[in-house]
Protein backbone atom coordinates (compact mmCIF):
# COMPACT_ATOMS: atom_id res chain seq x y z
CA UNK A 1 0.00 0.00 0.00
CA UNK A 2 1.09 3.66 -0.68
CA UNK A 3 2.88 5.16 2.56
CA UNK A 4 -0.03 8.02 2.54
CA UNK A 5 -3.23 7.13 3.67
CA UNK A 6 -5.84 8.02 1.26
CA UNK A 7 -9.58 7.78 2.49
CA UNK A 8 -11.88 4.97 0.81
CA UNK A 9 -15.51 5.34 -0.03
CA UNK A 10 -18.33 3.48 -1.28
CA UNK A 11 -21.83 4.32 -1.53
CA UNK A 12 -24.93 1.51 -0.36
CA UNK A 13 -27.61 1.86 -3.02
CA UNK A 14 -30.42 1.44 -0.33
CA UNK A 15 -33.53 1.71 -2.76
CA UNK A 16 -36.33 3.65 -0.53
CA UNK A 17 -33.59 3.28 2.37
CA UNK A 18 -32.64 2.14 5.42
CA UNK A 19 -35.28 4.60 7.36
CA UNK A 20 -38.75 2.81 8.12
CA UNK A 21 -40.77 5.35 6.80
CA UNK A 22 -37.86 7.36 4.49
CA UNK A 23 -39.87 6.57 1.40
CA UNK A 24 -42.42 8.61 2.45
CA UNK A 25 -40.42 11.60 1.80
CA UNK A 26 -41.32 13.81 -1.36
CA UNK A 27 -37.61 13.50 -2.69
CA UNK A 28 -37.48 9.51 -2.69
CA UNK A 29 -39.18 7.65 -5.70
CA UNK A 30 -41.37 4.97 -4.14
CA UNK A 31 -40.26 2.26 -5.97
CA UNK A 32 -36.36 3.24 -5.90
CA UNK A 33 -35.81 -0.09 -4.67
CA UNK A 34 -36.81 -1.85 -7.48
CA UNK A 35 -36.08 1.32 -9.98
CA UNK A 36 -33.04 0.56 -12.70
CA UNK A 37 -32.60 4.22 -13.38
CA UNK A 38 -32.27 4.63 -9.86
CA UNK A 39 -29.41 2.59 -8.94
CA UNK A 40 -27.74 3.49 -12.18
CA UNK A 41 -27.84 7.19 -11.55
CA UNK A 42 -26.63 6.56 -8.15
CA UNK A 43 -23.83 4.76 -9.38
CA UNK A 44 -22.83 7.04 -11.75
CA UNK A 45 -23.06 9.96 -9.57
CA UNK A 46 -20.09 7.92 -7.19
CA UNK A 47 -18.07 7.36 -9.71
CA UNK A 48 -18.10 10.95 -10.87
CA UNK A 49 -17.08 11.18 -7.27
CA UNK A 50 -14.46 9.13 -7.89
CA UNK A 51 -15.65 6.70 -5.23
CA UNK A 52 -14.13 3.26 -5.09
CA UNK A 53 -17.40 0.92 -4.81
CA UNK A 54 -20.95 0.97 -4.47
CA UNK A 55 -22.64 -1.66 -2.28
CA UNK A 56 -25.59 -3.49 -2.34
CA UNK A 57 -26.64 -5.08 1.01
CA UNK A 58 -29.41 -7.93 1.37
CA UNK A 59 -31.03 -10.13 3.21
CA UNK A 60 -33.18 -13.72 3.04
CA UNK A 61 -36.36 -13.46 5.17
CA UNK A 62 -39.08 -10.79 5.34
CA UNK A 63 -42.06 -10.70 6.86
CA UNK A 64 -45.19 -7.36 7.17
CA UNK A 65 -42.87 -5.69 9.64
CA UNK A 66 -40.12 -5.13 7.77
CA UNK A 67 -38.72 -2.34 5.89
CA UNK A 68 -40.30 -1.10 2.65
CA UNK A 69 -37.16 -1.39 1.29
CA UNK A 70 -36.51 -5.01 2.73
CA UNK A 71 -40.22 -6.00 1.01
CA UNK A 72 -39.29 -5.29 -2.79
CA UNK A 73 -35.60 -5.39 -3.84
CA UNK A 74 -33.10 -6.53 -6.48
CA UNK A 75 -30.60 -9.54 -5.57
CA UNK A 76 -27.36 -8.28 -5.52
CA UNK A 77 -25.19 -10.39 -8.24
CA UNK A 78 -28.23 -9.09 -10.59
CA UNK A 79 -28.01 -5.37 -10.16
CA UNK A 80 -24.06 -5.39 -10.03
CA UNK A 81 -24.11 -6.87 -13.12
CA UNK A 82 -26.31 -4.40 -14.46
CA UNK A 83 -24.48 -1.67 -13.10
CA UNK A 84 -20.91 -3.55 -14.58
CA UNK A 85 -22.23 -2.27 -18.35
CA UNK A 86 -23.15 1.04 -16.74
CA UNK A 87 -19.92 2.06 -14.90
CA UNK A 88 -16.59 1.59 -15.69
CA UNK A 89 -14.22 2.36 -12.89
CA UNK A 90 -15.96 2.01 -9.46
CA UNK A 91 -16.05 -1.32 -8.00
CA UNK A 92 -19.29 -3.42 -7.10
CA UNK A 93 -20.26 -5.55 -3.81
CA UNK A 94 -22.78 -7.41 -2.49
CA UNK A 95 -23.90 -9.20 -0.04
CA UNK A 96 -24.69 -13.03 0.16
CA UNK A 97 -25.35 -15.21 2.83
CA UNK A 98 -22.59 -18.25 4.00
CA UNK A 99 -25.63 -20.23 5.62
CA UNK A 100 -27.56 -20.65 2.79
CA UNK A 101 -26.03 -20.97 -0.87
CA UNK A 102 -23.06 -23.49 -1.46
CA UNK A 103 -20.33 -21.89 -1.98
CA UNK A 104 -19.09 -23.55 -6.01
CA UNK A 105 -22.15 -21.39 -6.67
CA UNK A 106 -21.09 -18.30 -5.21
CA UNK A 107 -17.21 -18.45 -6.57
CA UNK A 108 -18.52 -18.97 -9.68
CA UNK A 109 -21.06 -15.66 -9.52
CA UNK A 110 -18.69 -13.66 -7.80
CA UNK A 111 -16.09 -14.77 -10.59
CA UNK A 112 -18.38 -13.86 -13.54
CA UNK A 113 -19.47 -10.35 -11.83
CA UNK A 114 -15.76 -10.00 -11.68
CA UNK A 115 -15.01 -10.87 -15.06
CA UNK A 116 -17.72 -8.54 -16.69
CA UNK A 117 -16.84 -5.44 -14.94
CA UNK A 118 -13.01 -5.87 -15.56
CA UNK A 119 -11.80 -6.65 -12.19
CA UNK A 120 -14.46 -4.66 -10.17
CA UNK A 121 -16.50 -7.00 -7.92
CA UNK A 122 -16.34 -7.42 -4.32
CA UNK A 123 -18.71 -9.97 -1.74
CA UNK A 124 -20.18 -8.63 1.39
CA UNK A 125 -19.95 -11.76 3.59
CA UNK A 126 -22.98 -12.56 6.12
CA UNK A 127 -24.10 -15.38 7.87
CA UNK A 128 -27.68 -14.63 7.84
CA UNK A 129 -28.72 -13.10 11.77
CA UNK A 130 -32.84 -13.75 10.85
CA UNK A 131 -33.93 -17.34 12.26
CA UNK A 132 -37.11 -17.74 9.88
CA UNK A 133 -34.34 -17.19 7.24
CA UNK A 134 -33.95 -21.78 7.56
CA UNK A 135 -37.88 -21.53 6.45
CA UNK A 136 -37.02 -19.99 3.29
CA UNK A 137 -34.42 -22.80 2.57
CA UNK A 138 -36.05 -26.24 3.16
CA UNK A 139 -34.31 -26.04 6.62
CA UNK A 140 -37.56 -27.03 8.87
CA UNK A 141 -35.22 -30.13 10.27
CA UNK A 142 -32.19 -28.64 11.05
CA UNK A 143 -33.27 -25.39 11.71
CA UNK A 144 -31.39 -21.67 11.78
CA UNK A 145 -27.44 -22.38 12.99
CA UNK A 146 -26.38 -20.89 15.58
CA UNK A 147 -24.06 -17.62 15.95
CA UNK A 148 -20.68 -19.61 16.70
CA UNK A 149 -21.96 -22.48 13.92
CA UNK A 150 -23.08 -19.76 11.65
CA UNK A 151 -19.46 -18.30 11.85
CA UNK A 152 -17.64 -21.63 12.13
CA UNK A 153 -19.50 -22.39 8.07
CA UNK A 154 -18.51 -19.26 7.03
CA UNK A 155 -14.87 -19.53 7.84
CA UNK A 156 -14.51 -22.78 6.06
CA UNK A 157 -16.85 -21.63 3.31
CA UNK A 158 -14.34 -18.52 2.53
CA UNK A 159 -11.75 -20.91 2.51
CA UNK A 160 -13.39 -22.87 -0.38
CA UNK A 161 -14.18 -20.00 -2.33
CA UNK A 162 -10.86 -18.84 -2.41
CA UNK A 163 -9.40 -22.42 -3.02
CA UNK A 164 -11.42 -22.57 -6.47
CA UNK A 165 -10.74 -19.11 -7.19
CA UNK A 166 -7.12 -20.27 -7.52
CA UNK A 167 -8.03 -23.47 -9.50
CA UNK A 168 -6.22 -21.61 -12.70
CA UNK A 169 -3.10 -20.38 -12.27
CA UNK A 170 -2.87 -16.76 -14.19
CA UNK A 171 -1.26 -17.57 -17.33
CA UNK A 172 -2.98 -21.39 -17.46
CA UNK A 173 -4.93 -20.34 -20.70
CA UNK A 174 -2.81 -20.49 -23.60
CA UNK A 175 -5.03 -20.25 -26.29
CA UNK A 176 -2.73 -20.99 -29.22
CA UNK A 177 -5.26 -21.42 -32.94
CA UNK A 178 -1.69 -22.63 -34.61
CA UNK A 179 -0.99 -25.60 -32.13
CA UNK A 180 -4.26 -26.22 -31.06
CA UNK A 181 -3.46 -25.64 -27.32
CA UNK A 182 -6.29 -23.99 -25.63
CA UNK A 183 -4.91 -24.29 -21.90
CA UNK A 184 -1.76 -25.42 -20.08
CA UNK A 185 -3.04 -28.61 -17.74
CA UNK A 186 -0.53 -28.22 -14.96
CA UNK A 187 -2.00 -24.99 -14.32
CA UNK A 188 -5.27 -26.55 -14.00
CA UNK A 189 -5.37 -27.78 -10.23
CA UNK A 190 -8.58 -29.55 -8.52
CA UNK A 191 -9.19 -28.52 -4.69
CA UNK A 192 -10.59 -31.77 -3.49
CA UNK A 193 -11.66 -29.77 -0.12
CA UNK A 194 -13.25 -32.26 2.72
CA UNK A 195 -14.12 -30.20 5.66
CA UNK A 196 -16.55 -30.18 8.41
CA UNK A 197 -19.38 -28.38 6.54
CA UNK A 198 -18.53 -28.72 2.47
CA UNK A 199 -17.19 -31.17 0.13
CA UNK A 200 -15.83 -29.43 -3.07
CA UNK A 201 -14.06 -31.01 -5.85
CA UNK A 202 -13.28 -28.47 -8.06
CA UNK A 203 -11.69 -27.11 -9.89
CA UNK A 204 -14.15 -24.43 -10.61
CA UNK A 205 -15.03 -23.38 -14.62
CA UNK A 206 -14.02 -19.84 -14.53
CA UNK A 207 -10.54 -18.79 -14.75
CA UNK A 208 -8.97 -15.94 -12.14
CA UNK A 209 -10.12 -12.13 -12.88
CA UNK A 210 -7.96 -9.07 -13.77
CA UNK A 211 -7.70 -8.36 -9.73
CA UNK A 212 -7.06 -12.07 -8.83
CA UNK A 213 -10.15 -12.94 -7.04
CA UNK A 214 -12.80 -10.40 -5.99
CA UNK A 215 -12.41 -8.10 -2.68
CA UNK A 216 -13.94 -10.32 0.72
CA UNK A 217 -15.70 -8.14 2.64
CA UNK A 218 -17.18 -8.84 6.54
CA UNK A 219 -20.04 -6.65 8.27
CA UNK A 220 -20.00 -8.69 11.63
CA UNK A 221 -19.47 -6.92 14.87
CA UNK A 222 -19.34 -9.83 16.90
CA UNK A 223 -16.37 -11.94 18.49
CA UNK A 224 -16.95 -13.85 16.10
CA UNK A 225 -17.18 -11.57 13.18
CA UNK A 226 -14.27 -9.78 14.09
CA UNK A 227 -12.16 -13.09 14.27
CA UNK A 228 -13.31 -13.99 10.99
CA UNK A 229 -12.82 -10.37 8.97
CA UNK A 230 -9.13 -10.55 10.65
CA UNK A 231 -8.26 -13.31 9.14
CA UNK A 232 -9.94 -13.17 6.06
CA UNK A 233 -11.51 -9.86 5.18
CA UNK A 234 -10.22 -7.42 2.75
CA UNK A 235 -12.48 -4.65 4.12
CA UNK A 236 -14.90 -4.65 7.03
CA UNK A 237 -17.86 -2.98 6.99
CA UNK A 238 -19.17 -1.65 10.74
CA UNK A 239 -21.00 1.33 12.60
CA UNK A 240 -19.90 2.85 15.74
CA UNK A 241 -22.12 5.93 17.39
CA UNK A 242 -19.07 8.03 18.55
CA UNK A 243 -15.45 7.90 17.60
CA UNK A 244 -14.12 6.51 21.08
CA UNK A 245 -16.26 3.24 19.75
CA UNK A 246 -14.96 3.54 16.60
CA UNK A 247 -10.85 3.63 17.74
CA UNK A 248 -11.56 0.79 19.99
CA UNK A 249 -13.00 -1.30 17.34
CA UNK A 250 -10.66 -0.34 14.85
CA UNK A 251 -7.69 -1.49 17.08
CA UNK A 252 -9.12 -4.11 17.75
CA UNK A 253 -9.71 -5.94 14.85
CA UNK A 254 -6.22 -4.37 13.25
CA UNK A 255 -4.07 -6.10 16.17
CA UNK A 256 -6.54 -9.62 15.90
CA UNK A 257 -5.41 -9.61 11.72
CA UNK A 258 -1.64 -8.89 12.79
CA UNK A 259 -2.29 -12.06 15.50
CA UNK A 260 -3.08 -14.11 12.45
CA UNK A 261 -0.13 -12.85 10.67
CA UNK A 262 -1.61 -10.28 8.78
CA UNK A 263 -0.27 -6.89 7.84
CA UNK A 264 -2.88 -5.05 9.51
CA UNK A 265 -2.68 -2.20 6.37
CA UNK A 266 -4.11 -5.35 4.27
CA UNK A 267 -7.59 -4.86 6.46
CA UNK A 268 -9.80 -1.79 5.90
CA UNK A 269 -12.15 -0.75 8.12
CA UNK A 270 -14.99 1.30 6.49
CA UNK A 271 -17.77 2.63 8.51
CA UNK A 272 -21.61 3.14 7.92
CA UNK A 273 -22.47 6.60 7.91
CA UNK A 274 -25.51 8.68 6.62
CA UNK A 275 -24.37 12.43 6.35
CA UNK A 276 -26.86 14.99 6.42
CA UNK A 277 -25.75 18.27 4.58
CA UNK A 278 -26.58 21.73 4.66
CA UNK A 279 -25.68 25.25 3.37
CA UNK A 280 -26.21 26.03 7.51
CA UNK A 281 -25.97 23.69 10.93
CA UNK A 282 -29.71 24.96 11.16
CA UNK A 283 -30.54 23.55 7.57
CA UNK A 284 -28.82 20.29 8.23
CA UNK A 285 -31.10 19.79 11.58
CA UNK A 286 -34.40 20.59 9.88
CA UNK A 287 -33.29 17.75 6.96
CA UNK A 288 -32.87 14.97 9.75
CA UNK A 289 -36.69 16.66 11.62
CA UNK A 290 -38.20 16.32 8.10
CA UNK A 291 -37.00 12.40 8.02
CA UNK A 292 -37.08 11.69 11.87
CA UNK A 293 -40.76 13.25 11.92
CA UNK A 294 -41.98 10.64 9.37
CA UNK A 295 -41.39 7.87 11.85
CA UNK A 296 -44.90 7.01 13.93
CA UNK A 297 -43.92 4.98 17.58
CA UNK A 298 -45.73 2.20 15.76
CA UNK A 299 -43.20 1.57 13.03
CA UNK A 300 -40.36 2.32 15.25
CA UNK A 301 -41.39 -0.44 17.41
CA UNK A 302 -41.57 -2.96 14.43
CA UNK A 303 -37.90 -1.41 13.03
CA UNK A 304 -36.73 -1.72 16.58
CA UNK A 305 -38.32 -5.41 17.01
CA UNK A 306 -36.46 -6.83 13.77
CA UNK A 307 -33.47 -6.69 15.35
CA UNK A 308 -34.89 -8.95 18.45
CA UNK A 309 -36.43 -11.70 15.29
CA UNK A 310 -38.90 -9.62 14.78
CA UNK A 311 -40.12 -9.21 18.86
CA UNK A 312 -43.28 -7.76 19.59
CA UNK A 313 -42.63 -4.75 21.25
CA UNK A 314 -46.28 -3.15 21.24
CA UNK A 315 -46.74 -5.30 24.31
CA UNK A 316 -44.71 -3.62 26.45
CA UNK A 317 -45.44 -0.31 28.27
CA UNK A 318 -43.90 2.50 26.06
CA UNK A 319 -42.88 4.82 28.90
CA UNK A 320 -41.47 2.41 31.15
CA UNK A 321 -38.04 0.94 30.96
CA UNK A 322 -37.06 -1.06 28.34
CA UNK A 323 -38.38 -4.73 28.97
CA UNK A 324 -35.69 -7.50 30.07
CA UNK A 325 -35.32 -9.72 26.79
CA UNK A 326 -32.61 -12.50 28.21
CA UNK A 327 -31.27 -13.89 25.57
CA UNK A 328 -33.50 -12.61 22.94
CA UNK A 329 -31.40 -11.29 19.85
CA UNK A 330 -28.33 -13.31 20.61
CA UNK A 331 -28.69 -15.78 17.59
CA UNK A 332 -29.24 -12.86 15.29
CA UNK A 333 -28.20 -9.28 15.24
CA UNK A 334 -25.84 -9.93 18.25
CA UNK A 335 -23.31 -7.10 18.01
CA UNK A 336 -26.01 -4.82 17.51
CA UNK A 337 -28.72 -6.22 20.04
CA UNK A 338 -25.46 -6.38 22.42
CA UNK A 339 -25.13 -2.84 22.35
CA UNK A 340 -28.72 -1.53 22.39
CA UNK A 341 -29.80 -3.80 25.52
CA UNK A 342 -26.54 -2.52 26.98
CA UNK A 343 -27.28 1.36 26.54
CA UNK A 344 -30.81 0.98 27.77
CA UNK A 345 -29.60 -0.39 30.76
CA UNK A 346 -27.05 2.21 31.48
CA UNK A 347 -29.07 5.45 30.34
CA UNK A 348 -32.17 4.39 31.64
CA UNK A 349 -33.65 4.20 28.67
CA UNK A 350 -37.51 3.81 27.81
CA UNK A 351 -38.86 1.06 25.20
CA UNK A 352 -40.18 4.54 23.57
CA UNK A 353 -36.93 6.20 23.69
CA UNK A 354 -34.81 3.37 22.74
CA UNK A 355 -37.34 2.27 19.21
CA UNK A 356 -37.68 6.17 18.43
CA UNK A 357 -33.22 6.35 18.44
CA UNK A 358 -33.24 3.36 16.80
CA UNK A 359 -34.99 4.02 13.93
CA UNK A 360 -34.05 7.72 13.73
CA UNK A 361 -30.63 7.49 14.84
CA UNK A 362 -28.85 10.68 14.56
CA UNK A 363 -25.67 10.51 12.64
CA UNK A 364 -22.53 12.35 14.05
CA UNK A 365 -21.76 13.42 10.41
CA UNK A 366 -24.33 16.08 10.36
CA UNK A 367 -23.62 19.97 9.28
CA UNK A 368 -22.33 22.14 6.83
CA UNK A 369 -20.32 20.51 3.91
CA UNK A 370 -16.97 21.49 6.48
CA UNK A 371 -17.89 20.06 9.27
CA UNK A 372 -18.49 17.23 7.75
CA UNK A 373 -15.34 17.26 5.91
CA UNK A 374 -13.97 18.03 9.52
CA UNK A 375 -15.12 14.79 11.51
CA UNK A 376 -14.45 12.40 8.64
CA UNK A 377 -10.47 13.92 9.02
CA UNK A 378 -10.99 13.20 12.80
CA UNK A 379 -12.60 10.00 12.28
CA UNK A 380 -9.23 9.01 9.59
CA UNK A 381 -6.98 10.72 10.96
CA UNK A 382 -7.99 9.84 14.28
CA UNK A 383 -7.71 5.77 13.03
CA UNK A 384 -11.31 5.25 13.59
CA UNK A 385 -11.46 4.56 10.19
CA UNK A 386 -10.06 4.14 6.79
CA UNK A 387 -12.69 5.14 4.71
CA UNK A 388 -16.58 5.41 4.78
CA UNK A 389 -19.60 3.54 3.32
CA UNK A 390 -21.98 6.36 2.61
CA UNK A 391 -25.70 5.90 3.07
CA UNK A 392 -28.33 8.47 2.69
CA UNK A 393 -32.02 8.76 2.71
CA UNK A 394 -32.49 10.91 0.01
CA UNK A 395 -30.59 11.22 -3.18
CA UNK A 396 -29.43 14.66 -2.52
CA UNK A 397 -27.59 13.48 0.64
CA UNK A 398 -25.47 11.81 -1.37
CA UNK A 399 -25.34 14.14 -4.60
CA UNK A 400 -24.31 17.11 -1.57
CA UNK A 401 -21.61 14.73 -0.31
CA UNK A 402 -20.21 14.24 -3.57
CA UNK A 403 -20.47 17.80 -4.63
CA UNK A 404 -19.82 19.71 -1.20
CA UNK A 405 -17.91 17.45 0.94
CA UNK A 406 -15.65 15.66 -1.66
CA UNK A 407 -14.25 18.47 -2.82
CA UNK A 408 -12.58 19.95 0.17
CA UNK A 409 -11.09 16.12 1.14
CA UNK A 410 -9.50 16.62 -2.18
CA UNK A 411 -8.23 19.53 -1.37
CA UNK A 412 -6.93 18.76 1.73
CA UNK A 413 -5.16 15.57 -0.11
CA UNK A 414 -6.80 13.33 2.00
CA UNK A 415 -8.89 11.45 -1.20
CA UNK A 416 -8.14 11.31 -5.02
CA UNK A 417 -8.83 13.57 -7.37
CA UNK A 418 -8.71 10.69 -10.22
CA UNK A 419 -8.73 6.71 -9.97
CA UNK A 420 -5.81 4.98 -9.30
CA UNK A 421 -6.01 1.73 -11.20
CA UNK A 422 -8.89 -0.21 -13.15
CA UNK A 423 -9.61 -2.42 -10.73
CA UNK A 424 -11.60 -2.44 -6.98
CA UNK A 425 -8.51 -3.84 -5.26
CA UNK A 426 -5.81 -1.35 -7.39
CA UNK A 427 -7.82 1.51 -5.81
CA UNK A 428 -8.64 0.23 -2.24
CA UNK A 429 -4.34 0.45 -2.59
CA UNK A 430 -4.69 -3.75 -1.65
CA UNK A 431 -2.29 -6.22 -3.16
CA UNK A 432 -2.30 -8.61 -5.75
CA UNK A 433 -3.19 -12.32 -4.40
CA UNK A 434 -0.73 -14.32 -5.76
CA UNK A 435 -2.17 -17.80 -6.78
CA UNK A 436 -1.33 -20.67 -3.77
CA UNK A 437 -0.42 -23.17 -7.01
CA UNK A 438 2.56 -20.43 -8.43
CA UNK A 439 3.33 -19.69 -4.74
CA UNK A 440 4.29 -23.43 -4.25
CA UNK A 441 5.96 -23.10 -7.74
CA UNK A 442 7.71 -20.11 -6.79
CA UNK A 443 8.91 -21.66 -3.38
CA UNK A 444 10.38 -24.79 -5.48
Amino acid sequence: MSEQRKLRFGTIIHGVGGNISGWRHPEVPSDASVNFEYYKAQAQKSEEGKFDFVFIADGLHINKNSIPHFLNRFEPITILSALAAVTSRIGLAGTLSTSYSEPFNVARQFSSLDHISGGRAGWNVVTSPLEKTALNFSKTIEGHPDHPKRYKIAAEYIDVAKGLWDSWEDDAFVRDKETGVFFDPEKLHELNHKGEFFSVSGPLNIARSKQGRPIIFQAGSSEDGKNLAAKEADAVFTGHPSLEEAQKFYQDVKGRAASFGRNPDEILILPGIGPIIGHTEEEAEQKYQEIANLVTIEKALAYLGRFFEHHDFSQYELDEPFPELGDLGSNSFKSGTDRIKQEAKEKNLTLRQVALSSATTRTPFIGTPEQVADRIQEWFEGRAADGFIIGTNIPSDLTNFIDYVVPILQNRGLFRTEYEADTLRGNLGLPYPINRYAKETIKK
